[in-house]
C-alpha cells in the first residue's frame, strides 16, 4: 500500500519524501522494523520514540512518522509529521488494515470493575447464539477457540487491528473488548468504529497514572465522547458517574439498574454460594454466578446483547448456565469443606463487593457456628500506593482474621509495601492482622487457621498464573497453591 494511502482523515503538518512510498507493515518498535515498515514515533511514559528514529532508518524504515523531524533527514526515506502521533497512528493503522472494525460488531467495556467479567461473558453468550466472536481482555485475546496471551488490558492499535484482521479471517462476526483509562488517554482506540459502549463502574484506581481522580473520570468517559451515531452507550445508573458518561456521546444512551428505572432493571431475588435467582426485566431466572456485582455484570451483559438485535428468552436462557470467568469468585473447596474464593479484586471497591458478598453468603450451621472469612490480600508493586492501607483497612472490617501478603511487587520493595499496607489496621484490628510476605507461605496459613465450612479468600491476583517480583515473572497460581495446600492438609 502507497504512503499516501494511509493517511485518509490525518491532518498533516509536513512531509519530506515521496509520498507514493510502498509500505509493507507498521511498527512503533524499532526492533521491528525492516524493509518496507513505516515506523511511528510514539512519545511514551517511560521512553520517546523519537529517540529511535535513526535505528529504525539504519534497519531499513520505508518511512516515520513522527511529531518533530530529525536534524538528520535521509533522502531515501519519507517523513511524516503530524501534531499527534500516537492518534495518527490509530487511524493509519486503521486504513492499513482496511477498517477492520467497522466490518464486526465491536464492543468496547470500561469501568474500574468488571470489565473482564463483562467482556467474558459477553464473548460465551455469543458463541452460545452461534457467533463466531473475537475477545480481547486483560486475561487472554481468543479468536473463537484460539487463545492469544494478552500482555495488556487494552494492546496498542496496531496490534488491535492485527487482531480484528485475523477475526474476520477466521469469521468473527462480534468482538468484545476491554477498553482501559490508560488506552482512552493513550489513543491505543483511536480509529476503531465500535457498535457499543459498557459502563460498569468507577473508584479510585490507577491515580499513579492519571494524577487525579477527575482525570480518571475523564479518561473513562472520553471512550463513550468518541462513539458514533450508529452506537450504544449502555451505563450502570446506580453508580454516581454512570450519567456522566453518557453526556457528551452521540450514541444511543440506555441504562441499567438495581435500584431505580432504566432500560434494563434488574432485581434480586436470592443470593447463595450455589447461584443468584433475580428478575431481569420482570423475568426471573437463576444464575450460576454470585453476589450482587454479577448482577451488575449479568445486566449489562443482557442490555447490550438486546441492543445488538438478540432474543431476550434465547438470551436469559444462555446466561444462566454461564459460569464465572477464570479468577473471578472462582471457588476451591477442600474435603473437608473449606471455602476457598480466588477473585481479581485489586482495588478498594472490588474487595470490598467481594467480601459482601461473602458475608451474606454466611450461613450458620446446626451448632450455631457461622463461618469466619479469613482474607489472603496484598497490593501491587509501581501502582497506586493511596489504596494500600484502604485495601488493608477493608480486609480487616469484613474479615475474622487478615493475612497481609506480597501480590505483584514489581520493582519495590516487598515489605514497604505492606507496611503502608499495614497503617491502614486500626489498633482495634491489629490482633486479628498477621503479615507473611511470601505469598505461597500466606496461603498456607490461611488453610492451616480454617475449619471446615471456613471461607478463605485470596484476592488480588484471580486468573494470573505469574507473580512478578523485581521484573521477573515466576510461576504462581493462586487456584493451585490452594489446591496443592488443601491436598496437603488432607493427607495429615
Amino acid at each position: 500500500m502507497q504512503l499516501k494511502d494511509l493517511f485518509y482523515k490525518v491532518s498533516l503538518l509536513a512531509t519530506s519524501g515521496s509520498m507514493e512510498t510502498e509500505i509493507t507493515g507498521i511498527t512503533m518498535d524499532s526492533r521491528k522494523v525492516g524493509p518496507g515498515s513505516l515506523f511511528v514515533a510514539v512519545r511514551g511514559t517511560v521512553t520517546d520514540g523519537h529517540n529511535f528514529i535513526a535505528t529504525a532508518v539504519r534497519q531499513g524504515a520505508a518511512a516515520i512518522l513522527c511529531e518533530e523531524l530529525p536534524e538528520d533527514i535521509n533522502p531515501q526515506v519519507a517523513y511524516v509529521k503530524v501534531l499527534d502521533s500516537a492518534r495518527s497512528m490509530g487511524l493509519v493503522a486503521a486504513n492499513f488494515y482496511d477498517q477492520p472494525s467497522r466490518k464486526l460488531k465491536l464492543v468496547g467495556v470500561t469501568g474500574t470493575n468488571g470489565k473482564t467479567s463483562v467482556a467474558t461473558l459477553l464473548f460465551r453468550l455469543f458463541r452460545g447464539l452461534g457467533y463466531r466472536c473475537g475477545l480481547l481482555s486483560t486475561v487472554q485475546n481468543q479468536i473463537d477457540d484460539q487463545i492469544i496471551p494478552a500482555t495488556h488490558t487494552t494492546p496498542d492499535v496496531i496490534t488491535i487491528n492485527q487482531l480484528l484482521t485475523q477475526m474476520l479471517a477466521n469469521g468473527c462476526t462480534h468482538v468484545f473488548m476491554e477498553v482501559s483509562s490508560h488506552s482512552v488517554v493513550q489513543e491505543r482506540i483511536a480509529g476503531l468504529t465500535f457498535a457499543g459502549g459498557i459502563f460498569t463502574n468507577i473508584t479510585h484506581d490507577h491515580l499513579d497514572f492519571h494524577g487525579t481522580f477527575d482525570n480518571y473520570i475523564r479518561a473513562k468517559k472520553g471512550f463513550f465522547d468518541q462513539l458514533p451515531t450508529t452506537a450504544f452507550a449502555l451505563t450502570n445508573v446506580d453508580d454516581k458517574r454512570g450519567l456522566v458518561m453518557l453526556q457528551n456521546t452521540a450514541a444511543q444512551k440506555e441504562t441499567y439498574s438495581l435500584q431505580t428505572l432504566a432500560s434494563f432493571k434488574g432485581k434480586i431475588l436470592a443470593d447463595s454460594l450455589f447461584g443468584l435467582n433475580m428478575l431481569v426485566n420482570d423475568k426471573e431466572v437463576w444464575f450460576k454466578l454470585i453476589g450482587r456485582f454479577n448482577a451488575y455484570n449479568l445486566l449489562s451483559v443482557y442490555g447490550a446483547a438486546i441492543l445488538l438485535g438478540e432474543d431476550a428468552d434465547e438470551v436469559l436462557t444462555l446466561l444462566s448456565g454461564i459460569t464465572p470467568p477464570p479468577g473471578r469468585f472462582e471457588q476451591v473447596i477442600s474435603d473437608d469443606k473449606i471455602v476457598g474464593i480466588v477473585d481479581y479484586a485489586h482495588t478498594p471497591d472490588a474487595l470490598q463487593n467481594v467480601l459482601e458478598t461473602i458475608n451474606g453468603l454466611r450461613q450458620a450451621n446446626e451448632q450455631g457456628y457461622l463461618p469466619q472469612v479469613i482474607t489472603v490480600v496484598g497490593c501491587g508493586g509501581n501502582r497506586d500506593a493511596a489504596k494500600r492501607p484502604v485495601m488493608a483497612d477493608i480486609a480487616c472490617r469484613f474479615s475474622n482474621r487478615v493475612i497481609l501478603t506480597s501480590d505483584n511487587p514489581r520493582n519495590e520493595d516487598p515489605m514497604a509495601i505492606l507496611e503502608q499496607m499495614q497503617a491502614g489496621v486500626s489498633p482495634v484490628d491489629v490482633k486479628k492482622t498477621v503479615t507473611i510476605e511470601d505469598r505461597h507461605e500466606a496461603i498456607r496459613r490461611a488453610v492451616s487457621l480454617a475449619g471446615p465450612h471456613d471461607i478463605i479468600l485470596v484476592a488480588g491476583k484471580g486468573h494470573e498464573t505469574y507473580q512478578e517480583i523485581k521484573g521477573v515473572k515466576y510461576d504462581f497460581d493462586d487456584r493451585a497453591v490452594l489446591r496443592e495446600t488443601f491436598s496437603e492438609r488432607g493427607n495429615q
